[in-house]
């Protein structure tokens, strides 16, 4: 009795090392620092806001290590680019580290082309024999690298944002440039996550992907939209309620896209041996969807360069006919049938909750800015659709015990209803949200 006692007692304590503690306190002192200089100009939401940040800060960096060092670089690169612009904007244009590095815009540029560094590698380490291995370590740094650089983008460009105007400054996450780079490293991190957890990188192939495809998309429509520069915020958009809605909405968007991309790894890893073309569904309809895309976007959106969205389908085409040709191999680097289903369940539930969340805070935010918790707005109800339909999926997989091909294929089509509530409500809708419009 008395061993197991100690045991149950010392063992939280036992998995803290000194970095851990260092951690701790260097955050603590972060927290402490933002609230002696800010307080006076923050409300009584955001400060426990900035208290429950630094005790979640802590507790993720002690829970997956790795978000320590990340966290730091990140932190001391923020604050090497907001010392180098001495409270002046037009230094991002002269000053080396900035105008290559560390503004937001370049840090954010910086992160879309690893990003797509990181695809390749990870799909050479799918097709690349004895060196599978090294490419995809080296595509899961590329990874961590990408990561790092949205996070510098999104920090300093808060920062700018202030530097603006007291009335322009907020958290970046207010508009479709802003949440696709939140939407990017936030994908990203939950894979890296899994990618540590269950010992393999075979994933990162799939799930970069998507990743990719939304960088393609932010980097056109920075090019059409001139997305980059900051803006003043809309009225309904000014409220503290955004800085805890729309990270918990990205997060279940996120873990959402990612089970759908583990979920066409389970489809092709099942079908691998199918010899008849007209069996190989998962494979058609992806690409289908993929050169589907440039359609949609330059017929809604007549700026658009036609040259950028040929080369889209045009490379588009090239992985699907890579995937298509090269299935066996890939279906032989892929992890077991039960793990990837249950890394699709555990991104589900993850994706879930916070959505649940931010549906709440959703409903919230709307009472305080709008008078009403609920409008049936078409962003409103397409979110309510892609609520039911992964509280269905869970339903059925806790109760009836849901796996397999149905679960993949079910997983898989709730991308695409996430993607209408995410980007097609944008294009081809409006309402409330319309701030979000293309």
């Amino acid at each position: 009795m008395t061993t197991t006692t100690l045991t149950l007692n010392d063992s939280w304590l036992s998995r803290r090392n000194a970095f851990d503690w260092v951690f701790a306190v260097l955050v603590l002192a972060g927290g402490a620092f933002v609230f002696s200089r800010y307080s006076a100009s923050m409300d009584s939401y955001e400060k426990p806001i900035l208290v429950a940040a630094m005790a979640a800060g802590i507790s993720l960096g002690w829970f997956w290590r790795p978000l320590r060092v990340l966290a730091l670089v990140v932190a001391a690169a923020s604050l090497l680019a907001i010392s180098s612009y001495q409270g002046d904007l037009a230094r991002a244009d002269t000053v080396f580290q900035l105008k290559y590095f560390l503004s937001s815009q370049s840090a954010i540029l910086w992160m879309s082309v690893l990003f797509f560094m990181s695809t390749l590698f990870y799909w050479l380490g799918l097709f690349g024999g004895k060196q599978g291995d090294t490419m995809e370590l080296i595509g899961s740094r590329i990874a961590w690298a990408a990561v790092t650089m949205a996070l510098i983008g999104t920090m300093v460009r808060w920062y700018e944002s202030h530097q603006l105007g007291p009335d322009i400054g907020h958290i970046p996450v207010s508009n479709l440039y802003e949440v696709f780079v939140l939407f990017c490293w936030i994908t990203t991190a939950f894979y890296l996550f899994f990618e540590s957890r269950y010992k393999t990188r075979s994933l990162g192939a799939f799930v970069m992907l998507v990743v990719s495809a939304a960088v393609g998309f932010l980097l056109w429509y920075t090019l059409v939209r001139q997305a980059h520069e900051i803006q003043p915020l809309v009225p309904a958009l000014q409220s503290w309620w955004m800085k805890l809605h729309v990270p918990a909405n990205f997060i279940g968007y996120g873990t959402f896209a990612l089970a759908a991309m583990v979920a066409f790894a389970y489809l092709i890893k099942q079908q691998a041996d199918e010899t008849r073309w007209y069996k190989l569904t998962p494979i058609w309809l992806f690409g289908i969807a993929l050169c589907f895309v440039p359609v949609a976007f330059r017929q809604r959106v007549q700026e658009a360069g036609g040259s950028y969205w040929l080369a889209y389908a045009a490379i588009s085409a090239v992985i699907a006919a890579g995937i298509l040709m090269g299935r066996r191999r890939i279906a032989s680097r892929l992890p077991a049938p039960e793990v990837l289903d249950d890394v699709m369940y555990k991104s589900i539930t993850v994706g879930f909750a916070f959505f649940t969340i931010a549906t709440v805070l959703g409903a919230l935010w709307a009472a305080d800015a709008w008078g009403g918790y609920w409008s049936w707005d078409p962003k409103e109800t397409w979110a309510l659709i892609v609520w039911l339909n992964y509280a269905a999926w869970l339903h059925m997989r806790l109760v009836k015990g849901l796996r397999g091909t149905v679960a993949a294929w079910w997983a898989l089509g709730g991308l695409a209803v996430t993607t209408f509530a995410f980007l097609g409500v944008n294009m081809f809708l409006s309402g409330l949200h319309s701030y979000g419009t293309l």
